[in-house]
């Protein structure tokens, strides 16, 4: 693995890492009863999270470019492969730091209630003792969390497999587009456009079903129509189902690249 291949893998794990950790945004909000406040906080870390994964196309854009002869082609997809390791890696470090962060994010959510100022919170957070707050509210998943996780989702199976639909497509969107273009170099540059539908619609998708689902769900916990222990429990039926999206991005690589290309050939 070359230095660039290692950054990028970095800038991946990073992305779905950001991705993953939004959850514990919503578990946060439950603590501290301040859901509008923790909803703005989730929308900044998920358009973070949603819209940096374009940001990998012109690095990898480039290592197409350069390797664009038949040799290369096997080597490319171990490429992409790794990507999508370091994808499924990110999101399973996630949700062990995701007890950490609920803990963080609900002193974030209170700092900004006060501050109403995101640069602040950030400049806090950084700067100001945030991290050693980090340290201090290192906190590893709790068993009972995870005891009784097969008497019942937590959410819907609907939810559920929208999530990992959504997840897959967007995790493989940027990669499938580009490596379609490896596959036929003559439509590479119309492939590669490609990636802002597939992506678009799988974030239109966690966007009108999921997201909303969540919100309503974070509301019923408020009103006490739901509990906090099946609130957590879909929490981490959602992070499995992520984490299945990128395992399911794996077996989608090639066909949706071959989807690309043939699309690309006939528009």
């Amino acid at each position: 693995m070359d230095k660039q291949l290692l950054l990028i893998c970095f800038l991946t794990f990073v992305i779905h890492l950001i991705g993953t950790l939004a959850y514990s945004v919503r578990i946060a909000g439950v603590r501290t009863r301040r859901i509008a406040v923790s909803f703005a906080l989730f929308s900044i870390l998920v358009l973070v999270s949603r819209t940096s994964n374009s940001f990998l196309g012109p690095f990898l854009a480039k290592r197409v470019e350069t390797s664009l002869d038949s040799v290369a082609q096997v080597s490319l997809l171990d490429d992409f492969r790794w990507l999508l390791v370091a994808a499924s890696l990110a999101t399973v470090a996630g949700a062990f730091l995701i007890p950490t962060f609920q803990r963080v994010f609900a002193r974030a959510v209170l700092h900004f209630q006060v501050h109403r100022s995101v640069p602040k919170l950030i400049l806090h957070g950084f700067f100001k003792g945030g991290l050693s707050y980090v340290k201090d509210a290192a906190s590893l998943p709790a068993a009972k969390n995870m005891s009784g996780m097969g008497a019942g989702h937590g959410v819907s199976v609907r939810i559920t497999l929208l999530n990992v639909a959504a997840t897959a497509l967007w995790t493989v969107g940027v990669f499938a587009s580009l490596y379609a273009g490896v596959l036929d170099p003559s439509v590479r540059v119309t492939s590669s456009t490609l990636s802002s539908i597939i992506n678009g619609g799988a974030t239109i998708l966690m966007a009108i079903f999921i997201d909303p689902h969540m919100s309503g769900m974070t509301d019923d916990v408020v009103e006490g129509k739901v509990s906090e222990a099946q609130f957590r429990k879909a929490i981490v039926w959602l992070v499995g189902s992520r984490l299945a999206g990128t395992l399911l991005a794996q077996a989608l690589l090639v066909p949706s690249a071959m989807l690309i290309a043939w699309v690309a050939r006939v528009i």
